[in-house]
């Protein structure tokens, strides 16, 4: 089994200084953008990340590549430590891994043409092998990603958000990766477009052989690409499960939280299901609760443990995995929702 896996992160945390002072930068506390987070990416799989926005997901991905330097952990791809390697050896290992950003305007260059854009990083990375084979190769590249050819003499301000977008995935694509770090590639973009860029995901991916770390907010967008699904809440891992497998039997309260706030197009349904609606803020990832994360928002916490003890991501299942102390209480419902007390998050 352990042949299969591709990437394996343990125990991985980024956490960011905060300072304060005029002449002498003091650091007077941390923001703890991810805290403890183990997890493996097995090869040719779809591996979804969700949580709500600033739950630490994109800095997972950026971790993952060392666009932003952990803290502690480790970040095994392929057998190799990559938060080890500095140099050369990081910028080999970076023509593997690579990312597709989540504004596809922002991450294009505006005075570059695409067939620019596009060698920058074949040329970075020795695979530009002469002007006609290079060429030859920048339009397999745009008739993968459905692009024709005269794309090639424009510039990213001469295409919409998807076209911009398929630039995007196959500048990723150019130096032949076997890792691609997808952070929200749909969110900007049109519902329909939207469509078309998920199936052209996984059209390369079954072309390819690459392998996905889609980090999205969009529950039904995880739920149509990934097969193995992550929840993050401020900055841990709370579950973990194939993806029916957690749609159907969601363990952990945040989870239940998420999935019940995704919109049923049968109206006899949506009025009878259970909704459950999360109050109090969100914490400070600067100031993050004692004990479990989210039991200041939780409508199954306990007095006993929920309070003071981190529960450990625990094995409950095959492949599934969650951070609750009463989980299985909870699904077999021996323990019963009750009301919240809204508490004002502490900055």
């Amino acid at each position: 089994m352990t042949d299969d896996v591709l990437v394996t992160v343990d125990d991985i945390k980024v956490h960011f200084p905060i300072k304060r002072g005029v002449l002498l930068d003091r650091t007077v506390g941390h923001v703890y953008a991810v805290d403890g987070v183990s997890l493996q990416v097995r090869r040719g799989e779809t591996y979804g990340l969700v949580g709500e926005s600033g739950c630490g997901k994109t800095t997972l991905g950026r971790a993952l590549l060392r666009l932003v330097e952990p803290t502690g952990g480790s970040v095994v791809f392929d057998g190799t430590d990559v938060s080890t390697l500095k140099g050369e050896d990081l910028r080999r290992m970076r023509r593997r891994m690579q990312m597709v950003f989540q504004d596809p305007m922002s991450s294009l260059d505006p005075r570059q043409s695409v067939e620019s854009l596009l060698v920058e990083g074949m040329r970075a990375h020795g695979l530009d092998k002469g002007k006609q084979a290079t060429h030859q190769r920048l339009k397999e590249l745009l008739a993968a990603v459905g692009l024709p050819e005269s794309a090639l003499r424009k510039y990213p301000h001469e295409f919409s958000g998807g076209q911009r977008q398929r630039i995007g995935i196959a500048r990723a694509l150019a130096v032949e990766p076997d890792l691609i770090v997808a952070d929200e590639p749909v969110s900007a973009l049109d519902v329909s477009v939207q469509a078309q860029v998920l199936n052209l995901l996984e059209e390369l991916q079954d072309e390819f052989g690459l392998t996905y770390l889609v980090v999205a907010h969009d529950l039904a967008v995880v739920r149509h690409i990934s097969d193995r699904i992550g929840v993050m809440y401020l900055g841990s891992l709370v579950e973990e499960a194939g993806s029916d497998e957690l749609y159907e039997r969601p363990m952990h309260p945040y989870t239940k939280a998420l999935l019940s706030a995704i919109p049923v197009p049968d109206p006899e349904v949506e009025d009878t299901r259970e909704q459950i609606l999360l109050t109090g803020d969100l914490p400070s990832p600067a100031n993050p609760p004692s004990g479990c994360r989210f039991h200041t928002r939780c409508p199954w916490r306990q007095p006993a443990r929920c309070d003071t003890e981190r529960p450990p991501l625990r094995e409950v299942g095959s492949g599934h995995r969650v951070a609750c102390h009463y989980a299985e209480e909870i699904l077999a419902g021996t323990i019963t929702p009750h009301e919240v007390e809204p508490e004002l998050a502490q900055s």
